[in-house]
């Protein structure tokens, strides 16, 4: 089940608050930037901060990168203003309710996937959240493992990938082993290297700019201005290119990176 006793901070307009005035929430540092999580992008709309900090935390334990906002104006924001892979929408939102929400996104030509969660667990309600837009449907309370299978099965569906393997020329990605080799080669990365690498071939033949690796590998509140996207491209092209042909990352002089066989 959810882990509870945790707290979260919420984005509201142009910085992090609380929730709602009288709510006291603990001091939480913003994550390191230097921290990379998996190359996936989820935006968290959920009013109750327990459970929100509880999927939040567990999501980060699993590499994925989460923006969290606390009721259905902010969440539908956010929804509308940045790229997401993934989209949990919490039903009984304050100030918008979740139907609203995905109505509207789905009117504005949004197509994120979006997996409803709520405690109504009817056949009516079900069938509700699906008409209007929603990918699946999640009765509260859940086991966490459902969640995590949930979102890895909707991000097969949105990437058509049917294995867990990517592939660019005779480079290879397991997402689920989490493993990497090039013309049969092991090839150990970090964390963050492996990251990095995910989101680059799915977007294979992409010019991606520094600023939407450092949106998407990174969260909301990293600094694109920094070079640590330069510094962490640098590295992983000693691992996979540097003793391989073809070259696949390529710089884009004065836009950012592409990873295309040429």
């Amino acid at each position: 089940m959810l882990r509870a006793g945790f707290m979260v901070r919420y984005r509201t307009g142009d910085a992090w608050q609380k929730p709602s005035e009288g709510v006291q929430l603990p001091h939480w540092p913003d994550p390191s930037p230097l921290y990379i999580r998996d190359a996936m992008r989820i935006l968290l709309v959920e009013d109750d901060p327990n459970i929100a900090q509880a999927i939040r935390r567990e999501l980060i334990d699993q590499h994925y990168s989460v923006d969290v906002a606390a009721n259905g104006i902010e969440g539908e924001d956010l929804a509308l203003s940045n790229d997401y892979d993934l989209i949990l929408l919490d039903l009984m939102l304050p100030r918008k309710d979740g139907r609203e929400v995905c109505k509207s996104l789905r009117r504005e030509g949004i197509t994120t996937p979006i997996l409803m969660m709520t405690a109504l667990g009817e056949a009516e309600d079900m069938i509700q959240g699906l008409d209007v837009g929603a990918d699946d449907y999640l009765v509260k309370p859940f086991h966490m493992g459902v969640l995590l299978a949930r979102i890895r099965s909707l991000s097969r569906r949105q990437t058509e990938h049917k294995t867990t393997e990517l592939k660019v020329a005779d480079l290879i990605l397991d997402t689920a082993k989490r493993t990497v080799a090039r013309s049969g080669v092991p090839i150990t990365l970090t964390a963050k290297e492996f990251s990095l690498l995910e989101y680059f071939i799915m977007n294979k033949g992409r010019v991606l700019t520094r600023e939407a690796i450092s949106e998407h590998v990174w969260d909301m509140n990293f600094d694109p201005r920094s070079n640590v996207v330069d510094s962490l491209v640098r590295f992983l092209r000693q691992r996979v290119d540097k003793d391989f042909s073809p070259t696949l990352i390529h710089t884009v002089r004065g836009v950012g990176y592409r990873l295309e066989e040429e």
